[in-house]
């Protein structure tokens, strides 16, 4: 969900790579059909809107078209510095980075429950490991969508669910929602991510934070006492970024 550019592209072509069968999803469908083009007996495109009412009822669809799931991978998301704290902006990143990450997350959960299980993986961000000023709603809805997966975690694991949850926490990264590369740190290459990503999945990790600097990053975050947290400066002149 999410593969017509970026992370969300690059591990549908991995995994296309490796012989799945693979469904990709995302708001500009014409954005897959070079992932079609790589398999085209094996790769399913479906336009789907997460902000959309029915996007949940779109995705049962799809999973039906391909004739079933085993891994859910959600890589749509947006993310906007707002240090004006613009409204719009807000209520966009809201809309598709919560309720859109929870109404399809939740489809894809309720999907395994019936089925005997599967795996959930998500992109979402080190930017949920603290609030940061520049990006009030991304980090929020980060922290958000960590919290849910760990929550989702816990309650499959008390119902005894045959369901796997990796929560992918990745660091910058160099994608199209990046505006001004040269002002963002330790910047990673798509590539190098869905890599990263893809032993993520295989070994089921719980959480992965990719790279190991990010990994140092977010520990001495998480580290600094609130009172010190409210009045530091985070990057400057950062326009536009996504996990």
């Amino acid at each position: 969900m999410g593969a017509s550019s970026g992370i969300g592209h690059e591990v549908a072509r991995l995994l296309i790579g490796q012989g799945w069968t693979v469904g990709v999803a995302a708001r500009r469908v014409e954005k897959l059909e070079d992932l079609r083009d790589c398999a085209p007996e094996r790769v399913f495109t479906a336009r789907i809107d997460v902000t959309d009412a029915h996007a949940d009822e779109a995705l049962c669809r799809f999973i039906e078209r391909m004739g079933g799931l085993d891994l859910y991978f959600h890589a749509a998301g947006i993310g906007r510095k707002n240090p004006e704290l613009q409204a719009e902006t807000e209520l966009k990143t809201m809309q598709t980075n919560a309720l859109g990450f929870a109404r399809m997350v939740g489809e894809a959960y309720r999907y395994f429950v019936l089925n005997g299980g599967g795996h959930i993986a998500c992109i979402t961000s080190i930017a949920g490991t603290k609030g940061m000023g520049p990006a009030p709603a991304y980090s929020a809805t980060k922290a958000m969508q960590s919290t849910y997966l760990q929550a989702l975690e816990q309650l499959a694991g008390n119902k005894r669910l045959n369901i796997h949850f990796t929560d992918i926490r990745p660091g910058f990264v160099d994608t199209p929602l990046l505006d001004n590369t040269s002002h963002f740190p330790m910047l990673m290459r798509t590539d190098k991510v869905a890599l990263h990503i893809l032993k993520a999945i295989e070994k089921q990790r719980h959480v992965c934070i990719i790279d190991c600097r990010w990994r140092m990053v977010t520990a001495l975050w998480r580290r600094i006492p609130n009172w010190v947290w409210r009045r530091m400066r985070l990057i400057k002149n950062q326009d536009e970024h996504h996990h």
